[in-house]
C-alpha cells in the first residue's frame, strides 16, 4: 500500500470514528462514555464539534483512535472465547468497567 492510499484510509477511519463517537454521545452520553472510554470533558467536546472541526481533524496523519486493551486478558476474551461469546463479551464488560477514561491530554 503506497503511503498516499494509507493516509486516505486514516482519514477515512478517523471520519467514520469521529461521526460515530459524536452520534452515541448525542444519544446516550453516560452509554458513549462508557463504550468509548472517554471522559466527561471528552464526551462534551465531542459532542460540540462542527462538520467542519470533524472533517479537519478527520485529516490528521495519524489515526485519532487506539485500542482501549493494554490488557491480554481482554483481548483474549473479546477474540478468542470460545465457550460462550457473550459470556466473554460481559467478562470483558466488567473489566473495562472498572478502567478509568482516558483523560484529554493525557
Amino acid at each position: 500500500m503506497d503511503k498516499n492510499r494509507l493516509l486516505e484510509e486514516i482519514r477515512e477511519v478517523n471520519l467514520a470514528y469521529l461521526l460515530l463517537a459524536q452520534q452515541m454521545v448525542r444519544q446516550d452520553r453516560a452509554a458513549a462514555m462508557f463504550r468509548l472510554g472517554i471522559s466527561e470533558e471528552m464526551a462534551d467536546i465531542l459532542a460540540e464539534l462542527t462538520p467542519g472541526q470533524i472533517s479537519k481533524m478527520a485529516g490528521s496523519n495519524m489515526l485519532l483512535c487506539r485500542f482501549r486493551f493494554d490488557d491480554s486478558l481482554i483481548l483474549d476474551m473479546l477474540s478468542s472465547y470460545t465457550k460462550d461469546r457473550m459470556l466473554g463479551a460481559s467478562h470483558a464488560a466488567i473489566l473495562l468497567a472498572g478502567e478509568s477514561p482516558q483523560v484529554v491530554g493525557a
